[in-house]
């Protein structure tokens, strides 16, 4: 907090011998400037920032109203108390000057003792509302390295969980961070059309890039001789491929609960593992969810995970050209995947090559 000896008051008035009198009246406690007109009162208070603005109404040119309503609308001093002293007494004149944001009203001729009385009252109040947003802005601070570490170990977490995903399916290759990139151009282009604009925000997608690569999560509890198996799977061992999708969602939800957990991200991250193989039509899995129940953050997974893995050679089967996958897609359309997103995914499929040559599986 301030000594009384550094607070600064910024006397207006066009009258000498008004200026004279408070600035004698004030002196010996506070450091005081003055200024005879409007105009000057403003550069002053920009200047300098005062602690508090003892102000006249009836100036010429520009008149106390006009100059409080000036200091309210600019940052630099909307914060600083304003008392207006004036030789108008009518009850309009000072619910004028409260509505501009004036902090009192003192009416002349004044009473020396009144004025050191109030001038005192709101410093010891700006000086306390100084003290607390003072305090408030260190909590911010101490609350936002706080959440950049909790950030920086769930990311740090949702690595671990990749790596070990990828780690067991080891025919996987580069398709996390493939997948990644082609959900994000989806996102980003997508966030262009009118109806997905207001929800695709840069945040929003963020959070569906980070989230994307746990789409498959749940295939670390796929057992290894089904997850592994070079050949063809049987019907029986794909319905339990299938529990991935699930048991992704459960393993994300049980994890949030532990770690407290129960953002945006986390939201979209059971989002992307439970939906990513819901069709557009009805007939996906697990809940056989269609249109737009399906979340969109899935919906765009889904064309990126077909899509890859359409164009990823395995031991089973060779890579489709490019030209050919991206016609499946196209045929996909109003089908497995939403036409809006197929549409999107065809105005920029250039861009799913270029990221497909930078993440070429050996």
């Amino acid at each position: 907090m301030k000594t009384q000896e550094n607070v600064s008051i910024l006397v207006v008035d066009d009258t000498p011998i008004n200026l004279s009198l408070i600035a004698n009246l004030l002196t010996d406690q506070y450091q005081v400037r003055v200024a005879n007109n409007g105009v000057r009162a403003l550069e002053l208070a920009v200047a300098t920032l005062p602690d508090l603005i003892l102000l006249d109404i009836m100036m010429p040119d520009m008149d106390g109203y006009e100059v409080c309503r000036r200091l309210k609308s600019d940052p630099r001093t909307e914060r600083i108390p304003v008392i207006f002293l004036s030789a108008k007494t009518g009850m309009e004149d000072e619910e004028q000057g409260l509505l501009l944001g004036a902090a009192d009203f003192i009416h002349k001729p004044i009473s020396p003792s009144i004025v050191q009385a109030r001038v005192k009252t709101h410093l010891q109040a700006k000086d306390w509302q100084d003290f607390i947003e003072g305090r408030n802005a260190c909590l911010k601070e101490e609350v936002e390295r706080r959440l950049s570490e909790v950030s920086r170990l769930l990311e740090s977490s949702i690595q671990i969980m990749v790596a070990l995903a990828e780690f067991r399916d080891e025919s996987a290759g580069h398709h996390i961070r493939r997948t990644q990139e082609y959900t994000r151009l989806l996102a980003e282009k997508s966030a262009q059309l009118p109806k997905h604009a207001a929800y695709l925000t840069t945040q929003r997608i963020e959070l569906i890039a980070k989230a994307a690569p746990l789409h498959d999560v749940g295939k670390i509890a796929i057992p290894e001789h089904i997850l592994l198996k070079p050949g063809k799977l049987t019907e029986e061992e794909f319905d339990v491929v299938k529990t991935h999708a699930l048991r992704g969602h459960d393993m994300l939800r049980t994890a949030g609960e532990s770690s407290g957990e129960q953002g945006d991200f986390l939201s979209m991250a059971l989002d992307i593992a439970r939906c990513h193989h819901e069709k557009w039509d009805g007939t996906g899995y697990p809940d056989g969810l269609a249109g737009e129940q399906i979340p969109l953050a899935a919906r765009l997974m889904a064309v990126a995970d077909v899509f890859d893995a359409l164009t990823a050679s395995r031991c089973y089967k060779a890579a489709m050209p490019h030209e050919q996958a991206a016609a499946v897609i196209a045929q996909g359309s109003g089908a497995h995947f939403d036409p809006q997103v197929v549409e999107v995914f065809l105005e920029i499929q250039d861009e799913f090559k270029r990221v497909a040559s930078l993440w070429i599986d050996r």
